[in-house]
């Protein structure tokens, strides 16, 4: 009889393999898109600014931008009086820091309306005109709230191949603003300190930048009266050069009057332009080159004679 076979155990077939391509692709379009997004969001690369652009230029923080300016507000060195030295001696420094010589910082300060930023940018002006290479000097303003800023500008500045005037108008510190630390490692003290290429000229009504109420309550409530305001107080130390400005006489008030109408050609009778601008400056309380500018504004409207 014959043997009954045993049933064969057959195994299933293996299941094939699923493709990896179509996943391969899945993954790859996704991290191009996520390359895409982050493309978009990360900041563009920051052009490098064009020096050749103009002459000046006002330093944007917010937006880390030089913005050239085409047309600086600016009256001739010539319409400035009663400032002949603190004139000749930033023509001087001036002129040496665009011919590559040594320098100093230079804090205007004092009495208000008397030419102090119309000094600087006058100056800027002159040096450049009368330079073998006209427009290798630029000025570039900087405002008072930007101050925190200074160590990116000049870092923006140091390798540049042109010489800066970086300038802040009406420069002070109240309060418990600290800002003015970023003033002094540019001055001097920092570990890159200031660049070859770069000085800094700067203007305002105190002599210390900061107001006497302010460093006599520091010194009435400090352990050590002497040391209390040292720190802010040396701020000041550290522009080499200091030009004072004061208010000027009645003699200079009136020169300033006569340059301006002599200037824009505007017809003047003598007797009734001295009567008519002192007048003018004893309703307004005050003598300076700021009142002289307001009175020949006015002067000149009246005369029917366009400033330009």
């Amino acid at each position: 009889m014959a043997k009954a076979r045993k049933p064969v155990k057959r195994t299933p077939a293996r299941a094939a393999k699923p493709s990896r391509s179509k996943p391969a692709q899945a993954e790859s379009t996704t991290l191009d898109r996520i390359a895409a997004a982050l493309e978009r969001l990360s900041p563009a690369p920051k052009k490098a600014p064009d020096f050749n652009a103009a002459d000046a230029f006002i330093w944007h923080a917010d937006g880390s931008v030089l913005a050239p300016v085409k047309r600086v507000n600016r009256v001739d060195l010539g319409l400035l009086r009663g400032i002949d030295r603190m004139r000749d001696t930033l023509i001087e420094n001036t002129e040496r820091f665009a011919a590559g010589l040594p320098a100093n910082n230079a804090l205007l300060w004092g009495a208000r309306g008397m030419g102090k930023s119309s000094l600087v940018k006058a100056a800027h002006a002159s040096v450049n005109a009368a330079s073998p290479k006209p427009g290798q000097l630029k000025l570039i303003e900087i405002h008072r709230e930007d101050i925190e800023s200074l160590p990116e500008l000049m870092t923006i500045l140091r390798d540049a191949p042109f010489r800066f005037i970086v300038f802040c108008d009406d420069l002070s510190f109240d309060g418990d603003d600290t800002s003015y630390k970023s003033l002094k490692a540019v001055l001097e003290g920092g570990i890159e300190g200031r660049p070859e290429n770069v000085l800094l000229y700067a203007t305002s009504n105190r002599r210390h930048l900061l107001p006497r109420d302010m460093m006599e309550n520091e010194r009435s409530t400090a352990i050590n009266p002497g040391e209390a305001v040292e720190e802010k107080v040396s701020l000041s130390d550290r522009f080499g050069l200091w030009l004072g400005f004061h208010k000027c006489s009645q003699d200079e008030f009136l020169a300033m009057v006569d340059g301006y109408v002599r200037h824009f050609r505007i017809p003047f009778e003598p007797e009734e332009l001295r009567r008519e601008a002192l007048e003018w400056s004893t309703t307004r309380g005050s003598r300076s080159g700021r009142v002289a500018w307001q009175f020949i504004q006015d002067y000149a409207g009246r005369k029917g004679v366009r400033l330009s």
